[in-house]
């Protein structure tokens, strides 16, 4: 898992048809402690995440479960983040 910044939405009307009503969300990933940005990635939201929210970011068979096994997904919005706190 990992934290990013939902910067944008993208509309497929030609799409998957296990993606049918779901919400394609760009997210830029960011390093918490140095707040370091990676380059931002398509990720399916599946907790109604909003723009330039906090989210917790799962990539890989972690995406894919959270939707479909066989799902086309590389990554998924499992969390919108109240707070960080790094001791």
């Amino acid at each position: 898992m990992f934290l990013g910044t939902v910067v944008g939405n993208v509309v497929a009307t030609q799409k998957d048809e296990r993606l049918h009503g779901k919400k394609l969300l760009i997210v830029e990933p960011f390093d918490p402690r140095t707040k370091e940005t990676k380059s931002p990635i398509l990720a399916v939201d599946t907790v109604g995440a909003g723009n330039s929210e906090t989210v917790i970011l799962v990539r890989g068979s972690s995406a894919r479960s959270s939707i479909d096994k066989n799902a086309p997904i590389d990554a998924a919005i499992v969390g919108i983040v109240d707070e960080i706190e790094i001791l």
